[in-house]
């Protein structure tokens, strides 16, 4: 009987590897289309050209302005100079360049002159013909050293500049007209605060420097120009934490300082009830911060005015009488300029008119490409209010035509709003419905080809209509041409076809399958009660196991309780099925309980250099118990289908030594480098070769080591630690060593179910193995019960990510990870290095589950795909929850865990095909096929 099966097997094997392939690329086109929509929803670039900058009416208080920034991130100073927050398409060229050009105040100015990092000053003068900038070389962004001496090359560069204009007549002749712009970029404090912390003897330094350097300006220019015509404005692009961090929403990171002085400049204001700026003011994220001055700046006395950080730039513009820059959104902020009330208002109306000509294109263009367009009824009469305030003017009711000019600014701020959100409900119910149609074929899918539904019952059925599929396929493609051509009429983006597209496809590949559906249906329709009930709460634990690890992302702690209880509930079911003297009940609970303390710990990791070391050591002890296990418990029955129990001559009889011996020089290496930053010394070109050598070499020895599951996995272990713990700084490194603690006790676990089954097989059993096994390889038919590899295996992905915070480590920038590697600034290579560290407890995972697979001979890409699907899931929970406004750090993380879960598809099947390598020769004698071989 077998015989007669084994064609009919092959012949389904080489339909199912055809199917699996066109499922696969689908899969990935899908997921990259659909990922892309969140950009064409929630990050919509708003940048929109067409109109004409406004041209005030009014006369000029400042002649030149100076503009000292102390930082290096694009975004911020794409807001200060520009007005608008960032084009999210920036992303896409590393933020170094501009993908789509835009306005800004030094595009508006009549020259200026900017000196400073290589990152930020050529974004903004390297294609301006009326600029005169520089910017030092990257090799200087040495965060070894102290950068205080970038700032004082700004510095240096702009007095140099001035000295040359007394030989250089048409230099000084330009220096003397007005609207001019002097930009110094102050990189070193955000360079020393990320190196040295921000209280470091070398940080407070180099604010001392800083401090000098706008010191130093302001005396030069005066001193120059002698007209009292300079206006001067410092300020930050963003804040640090303590721990020298940025990027999340804590006020200490986005509150910043703003001061301003000299020309047109208002006086400091005595504070007072009645004039507090932060009465009813609201920032940008949509939070009153409100952050106390500190008292021993001397300024309680002194009224506070917070601003957005856009509105700096209709600041800079009035200030210097120029247009503001057509896609700015900031709004002016009266409380700092000292300006007559005539020229007051002018100056509103100015900010007011700019950003209404943005609503008023965007309006145009939409009506333009719209079918069925709606208009945003609070502006319909727009041309009456600007009447009504140029009325007031001419009436001289100034304070009347201020706030009438504020309201009407307001409406049109809601009016951008409006339009960059116009299709958002169309677009989010057409990739909705396209994650739900994904989702419903590759449930279609796994049924068909992975378990054992009555086949023959299916194709009996579908050849009674063989041709319903045709009459699906001709109507769907005539619906998809109906929809390409309604937006073809509205003008609408490439991807908005896609999206219709990739949607329409999928629902037809399911309708297509209707006879497979009902078939399916009488097939449940005919089972007991039982059956029904038990594969109700299979998903509805599925699901509340997903939406636990959707809430996860936002609350590490969870896996905490996680752990814990999932330690006594797997130990206790082990206690009872197998003797104690295992050791098997008590090691998973103790291998549990120890993960679930690092959600504990902060996301930021603390330096603790020693824990780096005496990871080391506590990773060597874990390779010689797995080592000492392999050689003396394979006879143990409990332990047998994973250990070396056949006591072969291994290859490489030193390689375990080896790779031990590679883990205890790593942990050298990791003093040694560690110790010549404390000393602010220069990492020795030497340690870096060695610790490149070190993680390079060690990932390559565990293809040499013995093929059974324990000592191949304990080699994985070892070979990924030299790299691990070089771009360890702190806890995460006992992290790694847990986590590959709780992977062996989730071996031994489904070594256990399986040695079970083994043990209390019944003929029936035997019949049902008979049965299942037709997937070729030994595999067998996966069960209801299979699910649980998936889900455990979503679980230990995800603690893998954020068992150590390492969002947080990413989103703040934190170089220590990478200064044993690298101390040149290179965000591309140290961007690298860091997502490399993440893969590695990743790396772990996938080859433990890439065993179990092979252990429980069920099907390792059929578990692959219900990976994805309970991973899209997921998915459409945190399309939901994508943000665009917030802080940085709450946008970007909002983004990556939509991101992450989204690019499983692939992200999962390349670590599949990595970790392959390593795993494909894996031998282990599983209870199934140990059964097959009785039969």
């Amino acid at each position: 009987m077998f015989k007669e099966a084994k064609q009919p097997v092959t012949s389904r094997r080489r339909w199912l590897k055809r199917r699996e392939r066109w499922l696969v690329v689908m899969g990935v086109v899908l997921h990259a289309v659909y990922m892309l929509s969140i950009f064409d929803i929630y990050f919509k670039s708003p940048i929109v050209h067409g109109m004409d900058p406004v041209k005030p009416r009014f006369t000029a208080p400042a002649k030149r302005l100076v503009l000292l920034v102390a930082d290096e991130s694009r975004p911020g100073h794409v807001s200060i100079i520009a007005g608008f927050y960032e084009d999210p398409s920036a992303v896409t060229k590393g933020w170094k360049a501009n993908p789509v050009e835009f306005d800004s105040v030094f595009n508006q100015s009549r020259h200026t002159f900017a000196f400073g990092s290589p990152d930020i000053v050529p974004i903004f003068c390297g294609a301006l013909q009326h600029s005169t900038w520089d910017s030092y070389p990257h090799e200087f962004e040495d965060f070894a050293t102290d950068a205080s001496f970038l700032d004082m090359w700004s510095l240096d560069q702009f007095q140099s500049l001035l000295n040359r204009s007394s030989e250089d007549l048409k230099l000084k002749e330009l220096l003397l007209q007005d609207n001019l712009v002097i930009f110094l970029h102050l990189l070193g404090c955000d360079s020393n605060g990320h190196a040295h912390r921000p209280y470091s003897s070398i940080y407070l330094n180099n604010v001392k420097v800083v401090d000098h350097i706008a010191e130093r300006v302001n005396n030069l220019l005066e001193e120059y120009f002698k007209d009292n015509r300079t206006a001067y404005i410092f300020t930050a692009d963003h804040g640090m934490s303590d721990k020298g961090s940025h990027g999340d929403g804590h006020r200490s990171n986005t509150d910043t300082p703003l001061v301003v002085w000299g020309a047109g400049v208002q006086y400091p204001q005595p504070q007072s009830s009645s004039n507090h700026s932060d009465c009813g003011f609201r920032f940008i994220d949509e939070h009153v911060h409100d952050m106390p001055t500190p008292d021993e700046w001397g300024l309680h006395e002194i009224e506070r005015v917070d601003v957005n950080q856009a509105d700096i730039t209709p600041l800079m513009s009035t200030l210097l009488g120029l247009p503001c820059p057509v896609n700015s959104v900031g709004s002016l902020p009266l409380d700092y300029i000292n300006m007559i009330k005539e020229d007051e208002v002018e100056a509103v109306l100015a900010n007011t008119k700019q950003i209404l000509n943005q609503f008023l294109q965007k309006s145009y263009i939409k009506q333009s490409n719209s079918l069925y367009f709606k208009p945003f009824k609070p502006l319909t009469h727009y041309s009456s209010l600007l009447e009504r305030i140029e009325g007031l003017i001419s009436a001289r009711d100034y304070e009347a035509a201020i706030d009438l000019s504020q309201n009407l600014r307001t409406l049109a701020l809601e009016g951008l709003h409006y339009f960059q959100t116009y299709d958002w409900l169309m677009l989010m119910t057409v990739v909705t419905l396209g994650y739900v149609g994904w989702m419903i074929y590759l449930v279609l899918h796994v049924l068909q080809s992975y378990t054992s539904l009555p086949g023959i019952f299916f194709r009996k059925e579908q050849a009674v209509q063989r041709n319903y599929p045709g009459k699906v396929y001709l109507y769907g493609c005539m619906l998809m041409g109906m929809l390409c051509i309604l937006l073809m009429l509205e003008h609408s983006p490439p991807l908005y076809h896609a999206y219709t597209i990739m949607t329409a496809f999928l629902w037809m590949q399911i309708f297509s399958e209707c006879q497979f559906l009902k078939a399916l249906w009488k097939h449940l329709s005919g089972r007991r009660l039982n059956y029904v009930l038990k594969l109700l709460a299979t998903a509805s634990f599925s699901v509340l196991l997903l939406e636990f690890l959707v809430n996860s992302f936002t609350e590490r702690r969870l896996y905490t309780w996680c752990f814990l209880i999932v330690g006594v509930i797997a130990s206790l079911y082990l206690f009872k099925s197998i003797p104690w003297r295992s050791g098997i009940p008590l090691f998973v609970c103790i291998a549990c309980w120890f993960l679930s303390v690092f959600t504990l710990m902060p996301a930021e990791i603390p330096d603790n250099n020693q824990l780096v070391i005496a990871s080391g050591a506590i990773i060597i002890i874990i390779g010689v118990a797995a080592r000492w296990l392999d050689v003396h418990a394979g006879r143990n029955k409990y332990w047998q289908s994973i250990c070396n129990h056949q006591l072969k001559k291994p290859k490489f009889p030193m390689l375990f030594h080896l790779q031990a011996l590679l883990v205890g020089i790593s942990s050298v290496m990791v003093s040694l480098s560690t110790s010549h930053r404390t000393q602010k010394q220069e990492l020795l070109a030497s340690h870096q070769l060695i610790n490149w050598f070190l993680a390079g070499s060690s990932m390559l020895l565990p293809l040499l080591s013995e093929s059974s599951l324990l000592s191949r996995l304990t080699s994985i272990f070892l070979g990924f630690s030299p790299s691990f713990l070089l771009l360890s700084i702190g806890y995460e490194a006992v992290f790694y060593a847990a986590l590959a603690l709780v992977l062996m006790a989730w071996i031994l676990f489904e070594n256990t179910v399986c040695y079970l089954k083994k043990v209390k097989k019944s003929p029936a059993f035997i019949k049902n193995v008979a049965d299942h096994i037709t997937l070729g390889d030994d595999n067998r038919c996966l069960e209801l019960s299979d699910v649980r590899i998936p889900l455990i295996f979503l679980v230990l992905f995800n603690i893998a990510f954020f068992g150590t915070g390492n969002f947080a480590s990413i989103a703040s920038f934190e170089i220590s990870s990478v200064y044993r590697f690298i101390t040149i600034f290179n965000p591309f290579l140290m961007a690298a290095l860091l997502i490399f560290k993440l893969f590695i407890p990743f790396m772990l995972v996938i080859c433990a589950f890439s065993a179990i697979t092979k252990l429980n001979q069920v099907p390792r890409l059929g578990c692959y795909f219900l990976v994805i699907l309970f991973s899209d899931v997921m998915t459409i929970h945190f399309f939901f929850l994508v943000r665009n406004t917030g802080s940085w750090m709450e946008i970007g993380n909002s983004i990556s865990h939509f991101g992450i879960v989204s690019a499983q598809v692939v992200f999962v099947l390349l670590l599949f095909a990595l970790t392959n390598i390593y795993t494909k020769d894996i031998h282990c004698d599983s209870a199934v096929r140990s059964s097959w071989k009785a039969i």
